[in-house]
């Protein structure tokens, strides 16, 4: 394990639980995915491999994704989103947790 890595894990514990914890998804995001519970890391990570599947990187942009109308159903239906604002998007659809 990176030395970073390893330095953020032990000093927030609980940043860490917040993406691998499981969690109920909302319908939009279950309809998307196929199931009804997932992380946060697992959600990105199978919304990057739809996007890779199906070819939905810009051609001339690798940062941006042309989004067709399932992955357009759970980003606000943006037809275009830059790669940055991936993971705001998708957090989105994830329930606050109580300080």
């Amino acid at each position: 394990m990176l030395p970073r890595m390893k330095k953020a894990i032990t000093e927030n514990p609980k940043k860490l639980s917040n993406l691998i914890d499981l969690v109920n998804l909302p319908s939009t995001l279950r309809d998307f995915l196929g199931q009804s519970q997932i992380s946060h890391l697992g959600c990105f990570m199978r919304v990057w491999s739809y996007i890779k599947a199906n070819n939905l990187q810009d051609p001339n942009n690798k940062n941006v994704v042309n989004c067709d109308d399932k992955l357009r159903s759970i980003l606000l239906g943006k037809p275009r989103v830059e790669l940055a604002e991936l993971p705001t998007l998708i957090k989105l659809h994830f329930p606050k947790e109580p300080k």
